[in-house]
């Protein structure tokens, strides 16, 4: 299969944690992976990791909450191998934490732009090259917030997750009639790099947060990626419009 031939993953956000083992795990189900991100030397070394593994991979990097930077990349990346397969819009985060009564608006807009704005830019600049992939899909990211409106301060996170689930199905709504599925994930608490402060300083903190947590541990950035990849194949054909939880039944609560 030639290069121009292969399946084409857009991950945004994706050299470090749960971004970069989607890629690894898109790439090793041999798709051809476009690494995103804002750190363009974390960029080429996780590039040069995964072509090391066999992968074909690449990097772009911008900022997924401007929209003329994604509107150009992600064009010129339709346009290099004519079309797009997969996009995974991972790029996203807390962004702080502010009670409403404190909030500025600045702070407002960077969380909904983090996590909201760049879901539309991305999926909006992709769609007319999924329309020509093969068993196109959008895979979005929420989060338990979104449902139960977040931890002190972090409302308006909730609020940005709540419009990702809306948008997911919307979407999948809109592009129902061109093949292309839409779908999200909702992971719990992962053990990644983004926790590593507070393992490093509140180690007892850190530790208590599996008490929460129905099967007693943390996740593990692989156990995302391995939906991800599911949701991403035509195992995955009849499924749009679904957000699944990965989170080992945190959102009931215990």
């Amino acid at each position: 299969m030639s290069k121009l031939n292969k399946r084409i993953a857009i991950v945004t956000g994706a050299t470090s944690g749960i971004g970069f083992e989607v890629a690894k795990r898109l790439g090793q189900d041999g798709y051809t992976v476009i690494l995103n991100g804002i750190e363009d030397d974390a960029g080429a070394e996780k590039v040069a990791e995964l072509t090391a593994d066999g992968i074909q991979a690449e990097y772009f990097g911008f900022d997924v909450t401007n929209e003329d930077a994604v509107n150009q990349n992600i064009t010129a990346i339709g346009e290099k191998y004519g079309k797009i397969d997969v996009l995974v819009n991972n790029a996203g985060g807390l962004g702080g934490r502010s009670r409403f009564e404190e909030m500025t608006t600045e702070f407002y807009r960077k969380v909904m732009a983090l996590n909201l704005d760049s879901t539309f830019f991305a999926s909006r600049a992709a769609i007319p090259f999924l329309k020509k992939g093969e068993h196109p899909t959008i895979i979005n990211y929420t989060s338990n917030a979104g449902w139960n409106a977040g931890g002190p301060g972090a409302g308006i996170y909730g609020t940005s997750k709540a419009g990702v689930h809306a948008i997911t199905r919307a979407l999948a709504k809109d592009l129902a009639e061109y093949g292309i599925r839409v779908n999200a994930v909702s992971p719990g608490t992962i053990d990644t790099p983004f926790h590593a402060q507070i393992k490093s300083t509140k180690p007892e903190v850190f530790a208590s947060w599996k008490n929460n947590i129905m099967l007693g541990r943390l996740g593990q950035p692989q156990e995302v990626a391995s939906v991800v990849s599911f949701l991403a194949s035509e195992d995955a054909a009849f499924i749009t419009a679904e957000t699944i939880q990965i989170g080992g039944g945190q959102a009931l609560g215990i």
